[in-house]
Protein backbone atom coordinates (compact mmCIF):
# COMPACT_ATOMS: atom_id res chain seq x y z
CA UNK A 1 0.00 0.00 0.00
CA UNK A 2 1.50 3.00 -1.29
CA UNK A 3 1.04 5.14 1.86
CA UNK A 4 -1.71 5.44 4.40
CA UNK A 5 -3.15 8.64 5.01
CA UNK A 6 -4.74 9.74 7.97
CA UNK A 7 -7.31 12.46 9.06
CA UNK A 8 -6.09 15.53 8.29
CA UNK A 9 -8.79 17.85 10.04
CA UNK A 10 -6.76 18.42 13.25
CA UNK A 11 -6.84 21.45 14.75
CA UNK A 12 -3.65 23.61 15.35
CA UNK A 13 -1.29 21.08 13.36
CA UNK A 14 -3.00 21.89 9.68
CA UNK A 15 -2.47 24.14 6.94
CA UNK A 16 -5.12 25.23 4.24
CA UNK A 17 -3.18 23.41 2.18
CA UNK A 18 -3.19 20.13 3.90
CA UNK A 19 -6.86 20.35 4.31
CA UNK A 20 -7.45 20.82 0.83
CA UNK A 21 -5.48 17.68 0.42
CA UNK A 22 -6.63 15.49 2.53
CA UNK A 23 -10.01 16.64 3.60
CA UNK A 24 -11.84 16.40 0.54
CA UNK A 25 -15.18 14.87 0.12
CA UNK A 26 -14.49 11.61 -0.91
CA UNK A 27 -16.45 10.08 -3.96
CA UNK A 28 -19.73 7.70 -2.70
CA UNK A 29 -19.20 5.11 -5.43
CA UNK A 30 -16.66 1.73 -5.27
CA UNK A 31 -15.61 -0.62 -7.55
CA UNK A 32 -18.34 -3.49 -7.77
CA UNK A 33 -16.70 -6.33 -5.79
CA UNK A 34 -17.66 -10.06 -5.15
CA UNK A 35 -20.93 -9.93 -3.54
CA UNK A 36 -21.68 -7.43 -5.90
CA UNK A 37 -20.75 -9.46 -8.81
CA UNK A 38 -22.09 -12.48 -7.56
CA UNK A 39 -25.72 -10.98 -6.97
CA UNK A 40 -25.24 -9.67 -10.71
CA UNK A 41 -24.51 -12.57 -11.93
CA UNK A 42 -27.57 -14.34 -10.40
CA UNK A 43 -29.82 -11.90 -11.85
CA UNK A 44 -28.37 -11.96 -15.55
CA UNK A 45 -28.94 -16.28 -15.09
CA UNK A 46 -32.30 -15.52 -14.95
CA UNK A 47 -32.71 -12.92 -17.59
CA UNK A 48 -30.04 -13.62 -20.56
CA UNK A 49 -29.41 -17.43 -20.15
CA UNK A 50 -30.25 -19.36 -22.74
CA UNK A 51 -31.54 -15.79 -24.67
CA UNK A 52 -30.47 -14.42 -27.96
CA UNK A 53 -28.70 -10.92 -28.54
CA UNK A 54 -30.79 -9.52 -31.25
CA UNK A 55 -29.19 -5.97 -31.03
CA UNK A 56 -26.87 -3.58 -29.62
CA UNK A 57 -25.33 -0.03 -29.36
CA UNK A 58 -21.52 0.49 -27.98
CA UNK A 59 -21.56 4.12 -27.77
CA UNK A 60 -18.73 5.00 -25.32
CA UNK A 61 -15.85 6.12 -27.14
CA UNK A 62 -13.06 4.01 -25.03
CA UNK A 63 -15.45 1.58 -23.84
CA UNK A 64 -14.71 -1.32 -26.21
CA UNK A 65 -10.63 -2.77 -25.92
CA UNK A 66 -10.59 -5.11 -28.66
CA UNK A 67 -11.20 -5.00 -32.43
CA UNK A 68 -10.66 -8.64 -33.28
CA UNK A 69 -13.47 -10.63 -33.10
CA UNK A 70 -15.64 -7.90 -34.39
CA UNK A 71 -18.16 -7.29 -31.91
CA UNK A 72 -21.08 -7.78 -34.47
CA UNK A 73 -19.86 -11.02 -33.88
CA UNK A 74 -21.97 -11.95 -31.51
CA UNK A 75 -25.13 -10.46 -32.50
CA UNK A 76 -28.07 -13.12 -33.00
CA UNK A 77 -26.28 -15.32 -30.82
CA UNK A 78 -27.25 -16.81 -27.39
CA UNK A 79 -26.09 -16.84 -24.24
CA UNK A 80 -25.13 -20.40 -22.61
CA UNK A 81 -22.68 -19.30 -20.13
CA UNK A 82 -21.61 -16.79 -17.09
CA UNK A 83 -18.69 -16.45 -15.45
CA UNK A 84 -16.90 -14.06 -12.79
CA UNK A 85 -13.19 -13.51 -13.48
CA UNK A 86 -12.09 -11.23 -10.81
CA UNK A 87 -14.04 -8.28 -10.84
CA UNK A 88 -15.12 -8.85 -14.15
CA UNK A 89 -18.18 -11.03 -15.86
CA UNK A 90 -17.73 -12.63 -18.67
CA UNK A 91 -21.43 -13.61 -21.47
CA UNK A 92 -20.31 -16.81 -22.95
CA UNK A 93 -22.23 -17.38 -26.36
CA UNK A 94 -23.03 -20.29 -28.58
CA UNK A 95 -20.13 -19.12 -30.65
CA UNK A 96 -17.18 -19.91 -28.74
CA UNK A 97 -16.60 -15.69 -28.22
CA UNK A 98 -16.69 -14.33 -24.79
CA UNK A 99 -18.16 -10.56 -24.23
CA UNK A 100 -16.33 -9.75 -20.60
CA UNK A 101 -17.67 -6.79 -18.80
CA UNK A 102 -15.25 -4.30 -16.31
CA UNK A 103 -17.11 -1.78 -14.17
CA UNK A 104 -14.42 0.10 -12.63
CA UNK A 105 -15.41 2.21 -10.03
CA UNK A 106 -18.31 4.01 -11.53
CA UNK A 107 -19.95 1.61 -13.73
CA UNK A 108 -23.16 -0.37 -13.36
CA UNK A 109 -25.49 -2.77 -14.64
CA UNK A 110 -29.49 -2.16 -15.12
CA UNK A 111 -31.84 -4.20 -16.65
CA UNK A 112 -35.12 -2.96 -18.44
CA UNK A 113 -38.23 -5.01 -20.25
CA UNK A 114 -38.29 -2.01 -22.63
CA UNK A 115 -35.69 -1.07 -25.24
CA UNK A 116 -33.23 1.30 -24.00
CA UNK A 117 -30.82 3.51 -26.40
CA UNK A 118 -26.95 4.26 -25.28
CA UNK A 119 -26.40 8.13 -25.34
CA UNK A 120 -22.82 8.17 -25.02
CA UNK A 121 -22.99 10.50 -22.22
CA UNK A 122 -24.05 8.27 -19.07
CA UNK A 123 -25.14 5.49 -21.29
CA UNK A 124 -22.67 3.44 -22.94
CA UNK A 125 -23.98 0.47 -23.90
CA UNK A 126 -27.41 -1.28 -24.74
CA UNK A 127 -27.82 -4.80 -25.54
CA UNK A 128 -30.77 -5.88 -26.81
CA UNK A 129 -31.91 -9.69 -25.91
CA UNK A 130 -34.93 -11.23 -27.03
CA UNK A 131 -36.19 -11.21 -23.19
CA UNK A 132 -34.98 -7.97 -22.09
CA UNK A 133 -32.48 -5.08 -22.49
CA UNK A 134 -29.44 -4.88 -20.66
CA UNK A 135 -27.53 -1.48 -20.35
CA UNK A 136 -24.27 -0.32 -18.80
CA UNK A 137 -23.73 3.12 -17.68
CA UNK A 138 -20.71 4.73 -15.62
CA UNK A 139 -21.46 8.11 -13.96
CA UNK A 140 -18.73 10.79 -13.79
CA UNK A 141 -16.39 12.18 -16.94
CA UNK A 142 -13.90 9.65 -16.22
CA UNK A 143 -15.00 7.06 -18.24
CA UNK A 144 -13.00 3.94 -17.19
CA UNK A 145 -15.55 0.68 -17.47
CA UNK A 146 -14.34 -1.47 -20.25
CA UNK A 147 -15.95 -4.32 -22.67
CA UNK A 148 -13.15 -7.20 -24.09
CA UNK A 149 -14.79 -9.30 -27.12
CA UNK A 150 -12.20 -12.35 -26.69
CA UNK A 151 -12.26 -15.99 -27.99
CA UNK A 152 -12.33 -19.45 -26.21
CA UNK A 153 -10.83 -19.89 -22.89
CA UNK A 154 -7.34 -18.74 -23.62
CA UNK A 155 -8.86 -15.15 -24.61
CA UNK A 156 -10.62 -15.49 -21.18
CA UNK A 157 -6.82 -16.42 -19.14
CA UNK A 158 -5.16 -13.27 -21.12
CA UNK A 159 -8.08 -11.20 -18.86
CA UNK A 160 -7.67 -13.17 -15.68
CA UNK A 161 -5.37 -11.01 -13.34
CA UNK A 162 -4.81 -14.80 -11.11
CA UNK A 163 -6.26 -14.28 -7.93
CA UNK A 164 -7.30 -17.52 -6.31
CA UNK A 165 -11.09 -18.04 -5.01
CA UNK A 166 -11.28 -17.86 -1.10
CA UNK A 167 -13.96 -20.58 -1.33
CA UNK A 168 -12.39 -22.79 -3.26
CA UNK A 169 -8.97 -22.69 -1.51
CA UNK A 170 -7.47 -24.54 1.94
CA UNK A 171 -6.01 -22.83 4.37
CA UNK A 172 -3.02 -23.93 3.12
CA UNK A 173 -3.28 -22.35 -0.34
CA UNK A 174 -4.61 -19.12 1.35
CA UNK A 175 -1.90 -19.12 3.41
CA UNK A 176 0.96 -19.79 0.85
CA UNK A 177 -0.58 -16.80 -1.42
CA UNK A 178 -0.86 -13.92 1.41
CA UNK A 179 2.48 -14.74 2.31
CA UNK A 180 4.23 -14.95 -1.54
CA UNK A 181 4.96 -11.53 -0.60
CA UNK A 182 5.52 -8.86 2.02
CA UNK A 183 2.97 -6.59 1.74
CA UNK A 184 0.81 -5.29 4.11
CA UNK A 185 -2.66 -7.28 4.61
CA UNK A 186 -4.63 -4.20 2.98
CA UNK A 187 -2.75 -4.42 -0.59
CA UNK A 188 -2.80 -8.11 -0.49
CA UNK A 189 -6.19 -8.55 0.08
CA UNK A 190 -7.09 -6.15 -2.84
CA UNK A 191 -4.27 -7.45 -5.43
CA UNK A 192 -5.76 -8.87 -8.02
CA UNK A 193 -3.05 -11.29 -8.75
CA UNK A 194 -3.18 -12.68 -4.82
CA UNK A 195 -7.04 -13.04 -4.49
CA UNK A 196 -10.02 -12.70 -6.45
CA UNK A 197 -12.76 -10.30 -6.23
CA UNK A 198 -11.53 -8.04 -2.86
CA UNK A 199 -11.53 -4.54 -3.36
CA UNK A 200 -11.31 -1.51 -0.92
CA UNK A 201 -14.51 -1.48 1.07
CA UNK A 202 -14.93 -5.72 1.59
CA UNK A 203 -11.19 -5.72 2.43
CA UNK A 204 -12.14 -3.68 5.26
CA UNK A 205 -14.89 -5.29 6.89
CA UNK A 206 -12.42 -8.61 6.55
CA UNK A 207 -9.99 -7.12 8.41
CA UNK A 208 -12.22 -5.55 11.17
CA UNK A 209 -13.71 -8.93 11.67
CA UNK A 210 -10.57 -10.73 12.20
CA UNK A 211 -9.32 -8.08 14.39
CA UNK A 212 -6.02 -6.89 12.22
CA UNK A 213 -4.95 -3.62 11.10
CA UNK A 214 -4.51 -2.85 7.65
CA UNK A 215 -0.96 -2.23 7.52
CA UNK A 216 -0.14 -5.82 9.42
CA UNK A 217 3.20 -7.19 7.04
CA UNK A 218 1.99 -10.24 5.58
CA UNK A 219 4.92 -12.00 6.57
CA UNK A 220 5.69 -11.44 10.24
CA UNK A 221 1.50 -12.87 10.77
CA UNK A 222 1.42 -16.06 12.99
CA UNK A 223 -0.33 -19.27 11.76
CA UNK A 224 -3.29 -18.24 14.29
CA UNK A 225 -3.62 -14.67 12.40
CA UNK A 226 -3.97 -16.03 8.85
CA UNK A 227 -6.59 -18.39 10.14
CA UNK A 228 -8.40 -15.78 11.74
CA UNK A 229 -7.99 -13.82 8.59
CA UNK A 230 -8.83 -17.19 6.17
CA UNK A 231 -11.92 -17.25 8.21
CA UNK A 232 -13.09 -13.72 7.95
CA UNK A 233 -12.93 -13.81 4.90
CA UNK A 234 -14.69 -16.00 3.30
CA UNK A 235 -17.43 -15.21 6.91
CA UNK A 236 -17.49 -11.68 5.30
CA UNK A 237 -18.29 -11.69 1.52
CA UNK A 238 -20.65 -15.63 2.41
CA UNK A 239 -22.53 -12.29 4.42
CA UNK A 240 -22.76 -9.56 1.98
CA UNK A 241 -23.33 -11.85 -0.66
CA UNK A 242 -26.60 -13.49 1.22
CA UNK A 243 -27.19 -9.20 2.17
CA UNK A 244 -27.35 -8.00 -1.08
CA UNK A 245 -29.42 -10.93 -2.74
CA UNK A 246 -32.21 -10.78 -0.02
CA UNK A 247 -32.16 -6.97 -1.17
CA UNK A 248 -32.11 -7.41 -4.64
CA UNK A 249 -34.83 -10.43 -4.29
CA UNK A 250 -36.51 -11.27 -7.35
CA UNK A 251 -35.27 -7.43 -8.58
CA UNK A 252 -32.20 -6.77 -11.04
CA UNK A 253 -29.63 -5.19 -8.65
CA UNK A 254 -29.79 -1.66 -8.40
CA UNK A 255 -28.16 -0.23 -5.04
CA UNK A 256 -24.46 -0.58 -5.81
CA UNK A 257 -23.06 1.55 -3.37
CA UNK A 258 -20.04 2.35 -1.47
CA UNK A 259 -21.60 2.68 1.55
CA UNK A 260 -23.85 0.79 3.45
CA UNK A 261 -25.74 0.97 6.81
CA UNK A 262 -24.57 -2.54 8.12
CA UNK A 263 -21.27 -1.66 7.48
CA UNK A 264 -19.20 -2.37 10.43
CA UNK A 265 -16.14 -0.03 9.58
CA UNK A 266 -16.02 0.88 5.77
CA UNK A 267 -17.25 4.39 4.66
CA UNK A 268 -17.97 4.85 8.86
CA UNK A 269 -15.20 7.30 9.96
CA UNK A 270 -15.43 9.03 13.52
CA UNK A 271 -19.23 6.81 14.33
CA UNK A 272 -18.80 4.72 17.26
CA UNK A 273 -17.46 0.68 16.39
CA UNK A 274 -20.00 -1.52 16.93
CA UNK A 275 -17.89 -3.62 19.05
CA UNK A 276 -15.89 -1.76 21.36
CA UNK A 277 -18.11 1.91 20.60
CA UNK A 278 -14.28 3.75 19.73
CA UNK A 279 -14.15 6.05 17.11
CA UNK A 280 -13.83 4.18 13.81
CA UNK A 281 -10.60 6.01 11.98
CA UNK A 282 -8.98 6.30 8.17
CA UNK A 283 -6.32 6.18 6.66
CA UNK A 284 -6.38 7.91 2.70
CA UNK A 285 -4.00 7.16 -0.35
CA UNK A 286 -4.54 7.89 -3.99
CA UNK A 287 -8.90 8.13 -4.42
CA UNK A 288 -9.04 4.97 -1.47
CA UNK A 289 -9.67 5.40 1.84
CA UNK A 290 -8.92 2.62 4.70
CA UNK A 291 -11.29 2.21 7.51
CA UNK A 292 -10.63 0.76 10.77
CA UNK A 293 -11.12 0.38 14.38
CA UNK A 294 -7.95 1.72 16.68
CA UNK A 295 -9.15 -0.71 19.51
CA UNK A 296 -9.95 -3.25 17.70
CA UNK A 297 -7.54 -3.61 15.12
CA UNK A 298 -4.10 -1.72 16.02
CA UNK A 299 -3.98 -1.94 19.82
CA UNK A 300 -5.11 1.44 20.46
CA UNK A 301 -2.45 2.79 17.62
CA UNK A 302 -3.49 6.44 15.29
CA UNK A 303 -2.24 5.08 11.59
CA UNK A 304 -0.60 8.04 10.11
CA UNK A 305 -0.19 8.83 6.60
CA UNK A 306 4.13 8.51 6.24
CA UNK A 307 4.11 11.85 4.29
CA UNK A 308 2.22 14.14 6.23
CA UNK A 309 3.46 12.17 9.38
CA UNK A 310 7.14 13.45 8.32
CA UNK A 311 5.60 16.75 7.70
CA UNK A 312 4.19 17.01 10.94
CA UNK A 313 6.77 14.98 13.30
CA UNK A 314 6.41 14.94 16.84
CA UNK A 315 3.16 16.90 16.54
CA UNK A 316 1.69 13.98 14.84
CA UNK A 317 -1.06 12.30 17.29
CA UNK A 318 -0.12 8.69 18.08
CA UNK A 319 -3.31 7.49 19.76
CA UNK A 320 -7.03 8.32 19.85
CA UNK A 321 -7.04 9.99 22.39
CA UNK A 322 -4.78 12.31 21.52
CA UNK A 323 -6.36 13.16 18.57
CA UNK A 324 -9.22 14.13 20.55
CA UNK A 325 -7.45 16.49 22.64
CA UNK A 326 -6.11 18.67 19.96
CA UNK A 327 -9.69 18.75 18.39
CA UNK A 328 -10.50 20.03 21.55
CA UNK A 329 -7.35 22.13 21.80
Amino acid sequence: MRGEPADAGLTGITTPNLCKRFGAKRQKTKMPELPDIVVYMEALEQRVLGHMLENFEVRGPALLRTAEPPIYSIQGHTVTALRRIGKRIAFGFDNDLWLVFHLMIAGRLHWSQKRKTADGRRTLAAFDFDSGTLTLTEAGTRKRASLHLVRGEEGLAALDPGGIDVFAASLEQFSAMLTSANHTLKRALTDPRLFSGIGNAYSDEILYHAQLSPVLLTQRMDPEQIRRLYEATRQTLTQWTDILRNDAGTKFPEKVTAFRPEMAVHGRYGKPCPRCGAKIQRIRYASNETNYCPHCQTGGKLLADRSLSRLLRQDWPRTPEELEERRRA
